[in-house]
């Protein structure tokens, strides 16, 4: 199964299409912050987050629930896409029912491999895959740039590292991050 999970008005052909609202393009009507959710463990083969993930979970607790229940859904390998807007830019800033930011970093948190490591390291980083029971690996991360800033980057105006400068100094340079996250368990038995 292929899920859209928090659809909004946006179907995707061939998905599962979830969402609170009645008044969405919704399949299935479901707040995804109400755990556990109603679909199978392992019965996913991809997700998409688009442009929705960033409106749940406001409570930390409801939003580590949303992760285990994602986990949970998975099938070994399943690829679950995130778009989010750049929490630096006015299309997060300015949406009330935005409750949190989605960072690149913030879910690396979400990864065994790395937790171990940084376990290993002494860092403090907080091991939520440990803690959590969950795995998931990021197998693809973009930024996409605002104008005028996309294409100068694209025609070498700019230098990836004044990019990175800008981003983390200026609002409205970085409009969203689309970031690709792999699920990482073993089969389920047979």
């Amino acid at each position: 199964m292929k899920f859209n999970m928090g659809c909004g008005l946006n179907k995707k052909p061939g998905c599962v299409n979830v969402d609170s609202s009645s008044g969405s393009a919704a399949d299935e009507i479901w707040d995804l912050e109400k755990t556990p959710w109603p679909w199978p463990s392992d019965c996913a083969e991809e997700v998409f987050f688009i442009h929705s993930l960033e409106h749940m979970g406001g409570d930390p607790k409801v939003f580590l629930a949303i992760m285990q229940e994602l986990y949970r859904i998975s099938k070994p390998g399943c690829r679950i896409h995130i778009h989010v807007p750049h929490p630096r830019h006015d299309n997060f800033l300015g949406d009330p029912t935005h409750v949190r930011p989605i960072l690149p970093q913030m879910l690396k948190l979400f990864d065994r491999q790395l937790n171990e490591a940084w376990r290993a390291k002494g860092l403090s980083n907080t091991p939520l895959a440990l803690y959590l029971g969950v795995d998931f690996r990021m197998t693809g991360q973009m930024t996409v740039l605002d104008e005028p800033f996309a294409t100068q980057f694209r025609d070498g105006a700019l230098s990836e590292a004044e990019v990175r400068n800008l981003v983390r100094r200026e609002n409205n340079v970085a409009n969203e991050y689309r970031m690709t996250l792999e699920a990482h368990k073993d089969p389920p038995a047979a």
